[in-house]
């Protein structure tokens, strides 16, 4: 009797008893995951599971998202790249979430190769919301470079536009360049030249405005956007020490100052190349330094690749007597690669031997 007593509490304790809870997911079967379903490698894979997990015991979300990526023509190396840069993908909803966007994109232009490539090189994109922020933006973008194959192009360059910093400041900003009196047709080539330069805080783009004012450039001058770009991006300490540079070459400050404005990516060159080119300009090529204040973007080409080579060409032809300098050193500069190629090197290559070599090879213009 006793004993029967005891088997009937047991039974009822087994049965009124919680089950016992489920063992969390280890960090073995993340890493597991990440490098069978996803591509990734045992290192990359080790280091993110140190800030995600899978879940083993619900595996739907993870496997529906990798199943969206491959019905879209993502390879396992594009799947690989996603997930490793953005893990936290493969805890969204495709349904709800991440087709949406796709659909977005693919019918805005994003077809083909195009759609891995924009979400790859950006992530981020996926986890912005489509009605608040990617659709506005690309509105926007279309209202400047005028078509959506215009928008496309400006997204493979700069996918940031959908991820990075706040509407309300882009449209700000460009309000503000309207305003100012900058022409549409600038602001999309701020747009395509140098992207970044429009997320910056509104009262950085007006700082930039009153100072490139006071130095006399206006908005409806030619190199005023790409003047407005640098100035945003040169604190006032880098654009000191930017003049000072350029003036102990032995510039005026009202020297350096025109220069910026006829070509301001003046402004953005390293001190080590200005300083190389006006050596070689000046001690090598015996140019006069009034040459180079007037012709300042001329410090951008490569010495090594493009001024070196032609100088080295022209030094030899005129010692042969082939030519005469009946052209200005900066058309000689100037010339597109395929035209230097055929008039001063394929041209005479067979009446100086070594010609080729001394312009730096045959696939140098090809």
């Amino acid at each position: 009797m006793r004993s029967l007593l005891l088997s009937l509490l047991q039974k009822r304790f087994l049965n009124t008893s919680p089950p016992l809870p489920t063992a969390p997911s280890s960090p073995s079967f993340t890493v597991q995951y990440l490098i069978n379903s996803c591509g990734l490698s045992l290192q990359s894979a080790r280091s993110v599971s140190k800030k995600f997990q899978i879940d083993e015991q619900n595996l739907q979300k993870p496997l529906s998202v990798i199943q969206l990526l491959k019905s879209h023509d993502f390879k396992d190396a594009h799947i690989a790249k996603m997930i490793e840069k953005r893990p936290r993908l493969l805890h969204c909803s495709t349904q709800d979430n991440l087709k949406p966007k796709f659909d977005f994109f693919i019918k805005n232009g994003f077809v083909g190769r195009l759609l891995p490539e924009l979400l790859v090189s950006d992530p981020v994109i996926l986890t912005r919301n489509l009605g608040s922020r990617i659709k506005p933006c690309f509105k926007l973008l279309k209202s400047y470079v005028q078509s959506r194959e215009g928008v496309v192009a400006l997204l493979k360059r700069a996918p940031f536009f959908l991820s990075y910093g706040s509407m309300d400041s882009m449209r700000l900003n460009i309000d503000l360049l309207v305003k100012e009196g900058v022409a549409a047709d600038r602001i999309a080539k701020l747009l395509i030249w140098q992207p970044r330069s429009i997320l910056y805080k509104p009262d950085r783009i007006v700082y930039a405005l009153n100072a490139l004012k006071n130095l006399g450039l206006q908005p409806g001058d030619k190199p005023f956007i790409q003047a407005l770009s640098v100035r945003i991006q040169s604190n006032d300490t880098a654009w000191k020490k930017k003049i000072e540079v350029i003036k102990s070459l032995g510039w005026s400050e009202e020297e350096v100052l025109r220069s910026f404005k006829r070509h301001p990516p003046l402004f953005g060159y390293s001190e080590k190349k200005i300083r190389t080119a006006m050596d070689f300009f000046i001690n090598t090529m015996e140019l006069e330094r009034q040459f180079i204040i007037n012709s300042p973007n001329f410090l951008g080409m490569s010495i090594d690749k493009r001024i070196r080579p032609r100088y080295n060409v022209i030094k030899v032809l005129e010692s042969k007597e082939l030519i005469k300098r009946d052209k200005k050193i900066s058309t000689l500069l100037s010339l597109s690669e395929k035209n230097f190629w055929a008039n001063y090197v394929i041209k005479y290559a067979d009446e100086v031997p070594g010609l080729l070599e001394i312009y730096g090879g045959a696939g140098k213009a090809k």
